[in-house]
């Protein structure tokens, strides 16, 4: 760890009261955009530095609805039972982007996993406030200038950043399939081929039908020929 890099992390360790210096942190962050679809990331921070190597995503499996809450119980006890199973150390920090609802259901996860003493923070949107489990009535409110605030914020920036950006992917990718699956006798499995094979959905409907029969069925890629020229011709 560089000179500079160290003194921020005995700030850090001092300010959140850690046990021990900050060697790894890993912070959640939920995401589900106009209530669609709920996905979770993890990014890693790890020797003053972010390691992308380690970033995870998760889809929400057991959650029906937007449950911001139940969604941070699920990819927190996922992340951490896997853990316990590859017998691999806890990091020096959990990290939650979210306010003291978020924190205790991330606390409630690792409880239910027997995981005790684990440090875990949150950093409340707006307020910046950094909520520190255990010692919720006293909240760590740092100066906006200080560098532990700003490691924080970039930390749990870079969660937002990587969760949003995941949900963007599987909506492009589930909208495509809708529009694809619309058309008679295409289903889901052909719908995957199509698009593996071509890459995008504007090259399946850029694709004429010998370039279609490689994937499909002649009678099927002149089904999709013949969809795509009256949804232009619907629009003009």
């Amino acid at each position: 760890m560089k000179p500079n890099a160290r003194l921020i992390a005995e700030a850090f360790q001092d300010a959140l009261a850690l046990p021990e210096l900050p060697k790894r942190i890993e912070c959640f962050d939920i995401s589900h955009i106009q209530g669609a679809e709920t996905v979770a990331s993890m990014v890693v921070w790890e020797d003053g530095k972010m390691k992308k190597s380690d970033y995870r995503k998760f889809i929400i499996k057991t959650v029906e609805g937007v449950d911001d809450f139940a969604s941070m119980r699920e990819v927190v006890t996922r992340r951490y039972k896997r853990t316990q199973e590859e017998k691999k150390p806890m990091p020096s920090l959990v990290l939650i982007d979210g306010g003291i609802g978020q924190l205790h259901s991330a606390a409630q996860a690792l409880e239910a996993l027997e995981i005790i003493n684990q440090p875990l923070a949150s950093i409340a949107k707006r307020e910046e406030i950094i909520y520190v489990y255990g010692q919720e009535d006293d909240p760590v409110v740092l100066d906006h200038h200080s560098p532990v605030l700003h490691l924080v914020q970039m930390i749990r920036d870079e969660a937002h950043r990587f969760a949003v950006t995941f949900h963007r992917k599987r909506r492009q990718i589930r909208d495509r399939s809708t529009e694809l699956r619309e058309i008679p006798g295409v289903g889901e499995s052909t719908t995957r081929r199509l698009l593996e094979h071509f890459g995008s959905l504007q090259a399946v409907k850029q694709a004429d039908v010998a370039a279609l029969s490689a994937v499909v069925t002649k009678s099927q890629a002149e089904k999709i020929l013949e969809h795509f020229r009256k949804t232009v011709a619907s629009r003009e």
